[in-house]
């Protein structure tokens, strides 16, 4: 056995053994995975401090779950945008492939809580389908793998996936939806990394919600990533009691810059079934933007997203107060300190703008320069100003 198959392992699935770790009543535990099943690796043990802290919130069963019973079990209706089965084509140009529902870690907060834990991953056939389909839909671009999580995959089934998505001409880029790195780092082995990289473009967007989540080992996983030229981006959730404060995201976010990882989105939670007791207001998020922008670097500053309840997608938000002003003469503009600025609009009287200096002729004066090019020239291309009708408006060059 494979020496991450092996840590993966000694998780803790059983509600006696997390009651015997932390004293806590087992039968309590039993009510909530029976229906929502629980897994924590060693390495997320090793990183819970005490009861109730920011990683404990994100993986030990919580009753609350069981009371949330008015939500939906699909909210974003991935279920009925899937043309054949673990496919979901709710965008343009990409699409979902769900590949397992096996995950290193049971989010408590998971959007697909109605699916992942059961056992399995994509059949041959069911993979020939969604083949078949992205064939047929040229318009698709982008492929995004995630489940459960792909990186579960044993490296024969993943490579699988990959070469048959690599015959499809006009598909471009592949992406890894993945939180292995951070909860599982053994599984990210230099063999894995050999094996991917074949397959490039391949990006990777990692999950991480809090600063702890960095340990020296997680960050040595993301840079094995790294180094096979995979680009990393992270996705984090805004969960209360976890990361709902500036200061903490600010930290997670300079820790994801450090693992050479950019931070990618800030999703507001999901009004999935058994996760509202998650959930913060959209204030919150916002305000958390606001902190971060202009004192911090701008590659460090997420999209605060809300994934549209009813399949709408992610709608990107910023906070209000950016844009004071819009009208046709300018806009009026609030920084991060507060202070206002004019940007004025450029005029729309239809004259053609003066060419750049570097695009005059070599001629020394600028005049002369202009003559050079007179209206003796044909200007077939409207580009005379440009100095390229000199000489007969050669287009042919």
């Amino acid at each position: 056995m494979e020496d991450w198959r092996q840590v993966l392992a000694k998780s803790i699935v059983k509600p006696k053994d997390l009651a015997e770790r932390f004293g806590i009543d087992e039968k309590e535990v039993e009510a909530i995975v029976g229906p929502y099943p629980m897994r924590i690796t060693p390495t997320v043990l090793e990183t819970i401090k005490s009861k109730d802290d920011p990683i404990w919130k994100q993986v030990v069963p919580d009753a609350a779950e069981l009371d949330d019973i008015a939500a939906d079990d699909d909210p974003l209706e991935e279920d009925l945008m899937s043309p054949v089965p673990h496919l979901v084509h709710r965008y343009p140009d990409r699409v979902l492939l769900m590949v397992t529902n096996q995950c290193p870690i049971y989010c408590r907060f998971c959007t697909r809580k109605r699916l992942v834990g059961k056992p399995g991953f994509l059949k041959k056939g069911e993979l020939d389908r969604a083949i078949e389909y992205l064939r047929e839909h040229k318009e698709v671009r982008d492929v995004i793998l995630s489940g459960g999580d792909p990186l579960l995959l044993p490296d024969h089934l993943l490579e699988r996936v990959l070469k048959a998505l690599r015959t499809i001409p006009h598909l471009e880029i592949i992406r890894i939806g993945s939180r292995v790195p951070g909860t599982l780092p053994q599984r990210i082995t230099s063999h894995l990394c050999d094996m991917v990289k074949k397959y490039h473009p391949i990006y990777m967007n990692l999950h991480f919600n809090h600063p702890d989540e960095l340990t020296p080992e997680v960050k040595s996983a993301c840079g094995r990533l790294a180094d096979a030229g995979i680009p990393l981006g992270a996705q984090t959730v805004l969960l209360k009691d976890v990361n709902d404060d500036p200061a903490v995201m600010k930290r997670l976010v300079h820790q994801l810059l450090l693992a050479r990882v950019k931070p990618y989105y800030l999703y507001q939670a999901d009004l999935t079934k058994g996760t509202n007791h998650f959930r913060t207001t959209v204030e919150t998020g916002l305000s958390i933007i606001k902190a971060l922008q202009g004192h911090t670097s701008g590659m460090a500053v997420p999209h605060f997203v809300i994934d549209a309840p009813g399949g709408g997608g992610k709608i990107p938000l910023l906070p209000d107060n950016y844009v004071v002003h819009l009208d046709e003469d300018g806009a009026i503009l609030r920084n991060y300190e507060d202070k206002t600025f004019h940007y004025p609009q450029p005029k729309s009287d239809n004259r053609r703008e003066l060419p750049m200096i570097d695009a005059r002729s070599s001629l020394g004066d600028p005049e002369e320069a202009y003559a050079a090019c007179s209206d003796s020239y044909p200007d077939r291309d409207g580009y005379a100003a440009w100095g390229n009708s000199c000489g007969g408006d050669a287009d042919n060059l």
